[in-house]
């Protein structure tokens, strides 16, 4: 009965944080499907850019990213198609700067609520103590996963109050692999709609997805297991 009504207070008290978090995966779906429909019906819409069209398609792509309208995946493919290598750059720096637009969001949607709430217990104190000790790891292998939705990350990592420094870095090195893979992929593409509907990785990409995958997960639970080991024993050193 304790638990669910510390689960109640939690919703309750976060309720729009909560509810911030579910349209971060929700909404790129969607706007991703409709623009990949109008990129369909103007396909030559990003072909031969100048060097100023190319530096604000970077621009609006990194806020696109930041506020979840496009996935990631979905930008690298598409620069990769038309932009070619020469775009490659600029891809890295807009997800540099869609992740610090993002935390910087999430900080202002949140305002310390959620960890004002886990503070209260000690235990959940002592593990995200833990986790913010090892926030470099986990961030990176938050990153590297091909499937753990880019802006709900930010909006989650934003919680272990990281400097911006730490998390911009992290996250660029990690998120390396998999845009540089996906790039790739674009750049190979000969149909832009048929890209986008099936990104033809082969079986070596299916593979470097599988391993990207497994990486995140048994990192993540390598982190996540000694974190709270920690904090367990750090609550029964102090209650002793």
């Amino acid at each position: 009965m304790k638990q669910i009504t510390l689960l109640r207070n939690l919703i309750r008290e976060n309720a729009f944080t909560f509810v911030s978090m579910l349209l971060l995966v929700v909404v790129p779906v969607v706007v991703s499907s409709t623009l990949a429909f109008l990129l369909y019906e103007h396909q030559d819409l990003l072909q031969d850019l100048s060097a100023g069209q190319m530096f604000l398609y970077f621009v609006v792509v990194s806020f696109t990213m930041a506020l979840a309208l496009t996935p990631t995946t979905f930008v690298a493919l598409v620069s990769g198609f038309y932009l070619g290598w020469p775009g490659f750059p600029g891809v890295v720096v807009s997800y540099g700067i869609a992740a610090l637009v993002g935390y910087t969001l999430a900080k202002l949607v949140d305002h310390g609520k959620m960890m004002s709430f886990l503070n209260r217990f000690e235990k959940a104190r002592n593990l995200m103590q833990e986790l913010r000790s090892q926030s470099w790891s986990l961030i990176f292998l938050c990153r590297i996963s091909p499937v753990l939705p880019f802006a709900l990350m930010n909006f989650v990592l934003s919680l272990l109050q990281v400097t911006k420094q730490k998390f911009l870095i992290a996250s660029v090195v990690g998120m390396l692999p998999r845009t540089l893979f996906f790039f790739w992929v674009g750049t190979q593409a000969k149909d832009i709609i048929q890209l986008l509907q099936d990104p033809d990785s082969g079986k070596g990409g299916q593979l470097l997805m599988i391993a990207l995958i497994i990486i995140s997960i048994g990192g993540l639970y390598f982190v996540f297991d000694r974190a709270l080991k920690k904090a367990l024993k750090k609550s029964v050193v102090k209650n002793s």
